[in-house]
């Protein structure tokens, strides 16, 4: 019997069938999203969600928030019902690097003997931080080194204010004029625009005497006029004198700026009589911006609480995260003095998210938009009796308390300490231990799931 032939249609016609085929199966065997966060309470304020629903991840973005999203459709589900799922938090005010502290800082010939301020980046995803922003700890002369030390290694995502003093913080010359150039600033900001979002004045001057040199407005200017030039806000960190009072600098400051350190003593936002400084609101109707900037000195409960009870809640909430406070103040610890304070947890979410989004004029964080990186934090509210501290070694009584369950940044899960996303030992696959014959071989692993 003789086999016919197949001709050259055929044959494309076969192939194409099998791809199509094999494709199918793909489909079908392949899950639609590699992560599905189930069952939590979704607080976004950017896109006014909520309530309850599913957040799906695929390929490190935001891929669907909908509700009763199918398991089967995930390559990995994690249940979080009875939690809150929100965009990454972001916190605007925080330290890392050494700045201006020379490396030999601890030896008598250093030119400064300051501890560096800077603590490492990736502490803030305890806190459910997926990006943090330095506030002026390196200057044009020291950020190179504060990239490549932290910023292009950290797992946070890292950006910063440009210290005006070139030298930037703890180096011995923040007083210093000829440090404060304003187009080396500016230029510096020009070469680095994806990283670096404003300009930062602070600790000038603050009880010397005046001289030719070193007059009360120098570095507010000068920071004012880089910030011109590179058309960035200026985050101000001030001391008031006679001469540099508090409601100067308040009418000095442009739409856009940032006045961080709100509730710090030195300020007087609350007058003699009880009531708020009406300066604030003057400012803030011009577009003045302020933020807390927690700090080891800059968070009164004696500013902090008339001001909420009188209606004034800053703009955004920061740490102010640096070596002196690290271990007492964290992001969750301050949401929860707000808590405390009175302030509901969705506008806590809002002044932790896109409201610090767009105070760096970085519309595409603080938010879980589609398309967008999978930046997420899984919090937990907690009720029960809770003591929150302030600056002056005061305290403040309160019943809930918010903590960090889960961090996600850009799809990969890098905080996750009580397991959320994990399968129980005993029923984690034969892989999941093993005794290696070689001493660097990887450890094994309960899922493929990226966690670095």
């Amino acid at each position: 019997m003789q086999t016919r032939k197949k001709t050259l249609p055929a044959i494309i016609t076969m192939v194409v069938i099998d791809l199509a085929f094999g494709s199918a199966m793909v489909a079908q065997t392949s899950p639609r999203y590699d992560l599905l966060l189930k069952g939590g309470h979704v607080i976004d304020p950017a896109n006014h969600i909520d309530e309850v629903r599913d957040v799906a991840v695929f390929q490190g973005k935001i891929a669907a928030i909908e509700k009763n999203i199918p398991a089967d459709q995930a390559g990995k589900v994690v249940d979080v019902s009875k939690l809150y799922v929100t965009p990454g938090l972001i916190d605007i005010h925080y330290h890392i690097g050494h700045g201006g502290a020379p490396l030999n800082w601890f030896t008598p010939e250093g030119r400064a003997h300051a501890l560096p301020l800077g603590i490492p980046a990736d502490i803030a995803l305890q806190s459910g931080v997926t990006t943090i922003v330095d506030a002026g700890t390196a200057g044009a002369e020291t950020f190179l080194q504060e990239k490549e030390e932290v910023i292009d290694r950290a797992k946070v995502r890292v950006l910063a204010f440009l210290n005006i003093v070139a030298n930037g913080m703890g180096g011995g010359l923040e007083g210093s004029l000829d440090e404060m150039d304003s187009k080396l600033c500016a230029a510096t900001i020009k070469k680095y625009p994806d990283l670096i979002v404003g300009v930062k004045t602070a600790h000038y001057w603050t009880k010397e005497p005046w001289d030719a040199e070193h007059v009360p407005w120098a570095a507010v200017d000068r920071a004012i006029e880089c910030a011109a030039l590179a058309n960035v806000p200026v985050m101000y960190d001030f001391w008031p004198r006679p001469e540099r009072t508090y409601e100067d600098l308040l009418k000095r400051m442009r739409p856009g700026d940032i006045h961080t350190h709100v509730f710090a003593q030195q300020f007087p936002i609350i007058l003699a009589d009880g009531k708020i400084n009406p300066a604030l609101a003057e400012a803030r109707a011009r577009g003045v911006i302020f933020d807390v900037g927690h700090g080891a000195g800059s968070f009164w409960f004696r500013n902090a609480v008339p001001a909420m009870k009188q209606g004034f809640i800053p703009d955004s909430f920061s740490t102010d995260l640096h070596v002196g406070d690290y271990n007492v103040v964290s992001m969750n610890n301050l949401m929860s003095k707000f808590l405390a304070m009175g302030v509901p947890l969705d506008d806590i979410i809002r002044r932790s998210t896109v409201n610090p989004a767009a105070e760096i004029h970085r519309p595409d964080l603080g938010a879980l938009s589609l398309g967008k990186d999978a930046d997420i934090a899984v919090l937990e509210l907690t009720k029960g009796h809770f003591s929150y501290i302030d600056c002056g070694v005061a305290k403040m009584d309160g019943n809930a308390k918010l903590t960090a369950r889960m961090t996600i940044r850009a799809g990969r899960i890098l905080y996750d300490p009580s397991g959320l996303s994990m399968v129980d030992w005993e029923k984690a696959r034969p892989n999941y231990f093993n005794n290696p014959e070689r001493g660097d071989s990887l450890p094994a692993r309960a899922d493929d799931y990226p966690r670095e």
